[in-house]
């Protein structure tokens, strides 16, 4: 509970993948991936219960272990390549009502956001009550700033790559972009069970700094975040 708000923590993991075969247990820094999430959730104190969805045994067994909560093994048709995140979570809160666990609000935590912070989560919370929020997502400073960034044609020439009032300009002198990092989703229960998104005018942006915000998901992901998590111990 937060502030009188009960919470639902909820962390998909979902056992294929075809970028990184296995990575939601694939071993960082000594750890199985989703059990940085499932410690970090744990810390902060926030959570009534810390539910995990998943098709995978292995994977479930190893949530139980490291103190998260597996009610059930995800059905096959949510567990495809093409199966919505929306969708995923509307199982789980429909099996939440279902068997009385009652929350005003719930926070998707993904196992591949390993370097998510104690502080990350309370300072989504913060945030959710100091605007009034609907939902809160975290962000972060882009690395390469988009309007460096255009297609090419097919003879690869770059006449028209850059607009006219970017060529001048310095990096100080760009407007600062985010970027969506994967990391937290939280939203209240009533407006996540209405809509098929976490974004709308009620929504605001929890910024995390980069060094918190890799999101694994190929594997120079995997050495990044190793040596970043190294570097932090």
């Amino acid at each position: 509970m937060y502030q009188g708000k009960t919470i639902l923590g909820f962390i998909p993991a979902r056992a294929g993948s075809k970028g990184v075969p296995g990575k939601n247990i694939r071993p960082l820094a000594g750890k199985p991936l989703i059990v940085y999430t499932i410690e970090t959730a744990r810390e902060s104190g926030v959570f009534d219960y810390l539910l995990v969805s998943t098709d995978g045994e292995e994977i479930a067994r190893i949530a139980r272990e490291a103190g998260a909560e597996v009610p059930f093994i995800r059905p096959v048709e949510l567990a495809t390549d093409t199966a919505r995140g929306s969708d995923v979570l509307a199982h789980a809160m429909v099996w939440c009502e279902e068997n009385g666990r009652l929350y005003d609000w719930v926070m998707v935590l993904q196992p591949t956001s390993p370097l998510r912070a104690v502080e990350d989560i309370l300072g989504a919370c913060r945030l959710m009550l100091e605007r009034d929020a609907q939902a809160v997502v975290s962000v972060c400073e882009v690395d390469h700033h988009p309007w460096w960034c255009n297609t090419l044609p097919e003879d690869l020439n770059m006449e028209n790559f850059l607009r006219p009032e970017v060529l001048n300009l310095n990096r100080q002198e760009l407007p600062v972009f985010y970027r969506l990092n994967g990391a937290i989703y939280l939203g209240e229960w009533e407006f996540c069970k209405k809509e098929s998104s976490f974004y709308g005018p009620g929504t605001y942006a929890y910024i995390m700094p980069k060094e918190r915000s890799v999101d694994i998901d190929r594997e120079m992901d995997f050495v990044l975040a190793d040596v970043l998590m190294r570097d932090m111990k």
